[in-house]
C-alpha cells in the first residue's frame, strides 16, 4: 500500500472534524452544501478514467456476480434493516424511515474508491452501478410503504439529476480515454490516481459542513443509531464475505461484492429526504449520521479485506 492509503483513514477522520467546524460558519455551510454533488462526480471522473473499459463487456457477461448482489443489496439487506429497525428503532418513526432510506439504497460513487483499496475487481463494480442506481430510486417508495408505512414519490427531477451524477463522469472518461488512446498518451493516466480519494476526502468535508449544524443540535440521537449500524456493516460483512466465497471465484469479485453490500448512498438518500420529507429534520440526520459510522466502517473493511486475502493466499 502506498503511504498514502495507510494515512487515508486519519485523512477521513479530518475531513469529517473540519467539516463540521465549517458547518459552524453560515457562508462555509452554504459553499459545502453545493458543492457535494460536483466533488461526487470529480471523484467519479477521476475514477473512471482509470478503468479498461475494453473490460466491462466481460464483466457484463458475470451474471454470478450481478444476481448475488442484487440479491443482497435488494432482497437480503430490506428484510435486516426492518429486523434491525424493529428491534432499536420502533418508537422513532422518523428516524425509523431515515434508516430503512439508508440501507435500502447501496452505494454508487463512493464504494468504488473503497473497492479500489481493497484490491477488488472494480470494473465488475462499475458494471452494476447503473442497475444499482435505477433500483434503488424505482423501488425506494416501495420499501418505504412496505417497511414504513409512509408514502413517497421521487420526482422525475430528482431521478434525472441521480442519472446524471453518474451518467456525467462516466461519458466523460469514456472521451477521454478515446481520446488518449487516439493520442497515444495513456501514460498521463498514472498521475490521476490519488485524486479520487482527494475528491473523496473532500466530499465528505462537505456533506458534514452542510448539515453539521443539525447532527450537533441532536448529538444524541447518535447513540440511538450506533447499535443497528454496526450491526448492520458487521452482519453484512459476514454474509457477503461467505456467500462470495461460495459463489464466486476470484477473491476480487468476492472484495467487490463485499463493498457493494456495505456502502450506502447516503447522498441521494438525503436529497430524496430533504425534498420528500421537508419537515422532518430527524429523517435527514439519520442520513448525515450514517457516513459518520460507514466511512470508519468502510475504511477499516478494505484493510482487513486485504489482510484475509493475504492470509487466505498464503493457507491455501
Amino acid at each position: 500500500m502506498s503511504r498514502f492509503e495507510k494515512l487515508y483513514p486519519i485523512f477521513i477522520l479530518l475531513s469529517v472534524l473540519t467539516g463540521l467546524a465549517f458547518g459552524t460558519i453560515e457562508t462555509l455551510r452554504r459553499i459545502a452544501d453545493g458543492a457535494i454533488v460536483p466533488l461526487l462526480m470529480a471523484m467519479l471522473f477521476f475514477t473512471f478514467i482509470q478503468i479498461p473499459f475494453a473490460q466491462i463487456r466481460h464483466s457484463f457477461s458475470n451474471r454470478t456476480f450481478t444476481i448475488t448482489s442484487l440479491v443482497l443489496n435488494f432482497v437480503w439487506t430490506p428484510v435486516f434493516a426492518f429486523a434491525l429497525a424493529s428491534v432499536f428503532l420502533s418508537d422513532h418513526p422518523a428516524l425509523w424511515i431515515g434508516f430503512i432510506m439508508l440501507m435500502v439504497t447501496p452505494c454508487t460513487d463512493w464504494y468504488i474508491v473503497f473497492t479500489g483499496l481493497a484490491k477488488g475487481d472494480v470494473v465488475a463494480s462499475l458494471s452494476i452501478l447503473p442497475l444499482n442506481l435505477i433500483l434503488q430510486l424505482a423501488l425506494l417508495p416501495v420499501y418505504l410503504y412496505v417497511l414504513t408505512g409512509t408514502s413517497s414519490v421521487i420526482s422525475v427531477s430528482v431521478f434525472l439529476h441521480s442519472l446524471a451524477v453518474l451518467a456525467i463522469p462516466l461519458g466523460s472518461a469514456i472521451g477521454l480515454r478515446y481520446f488518449l488512446a487516439k493520442s497515444n498518451q495513456f501514460r498521463r493516466l498514472a498521475r490521476v490516481s490519488l485524486w479520487p480519494i482527494i475528491l473523496l476526502s473532500l466530499a465528505v468535508m462537505s456533506i458534514f459542513a452542510s448539515q453539521g449544524r443539525l447532527l450537533i443540535e441532536h448529538v444524541s440521537i447518535l447513540g440511538l443509531l450506533i447499535a443497528p449500524l454496526l450491526l448492520f456493516f458487521i452482519v453484512n460483512f459476514v454474509i457477503s464475505r461467505r456467500v462470495g466465497k461460495k459463489l464466486l471465484r476470484e477473491d476480487a469479485a468476492v472484495t467487490s461484492l463485499q463493498m457493494t453490500t456495505l456502502a450506502r448512498n447516503s447522498p441521494i438518500a438525503l436529497a430524496i429526504a430533504t425534498t420528500a420529507f421537508p419537515n422532518e429534520p430527524l429523517i435527514a440526520l439519520v442520513l448525515v449520521i450514517g457516513p459518520l459510522i460507514e466511512l470508519p466502517v468502510l475504511v477499516a473493511a478494505s484493510f482487513v479485506i486485504r489482510r484475509l486475502n493475504r492470509a487466505e493466499r498464503r493457507l491455501g
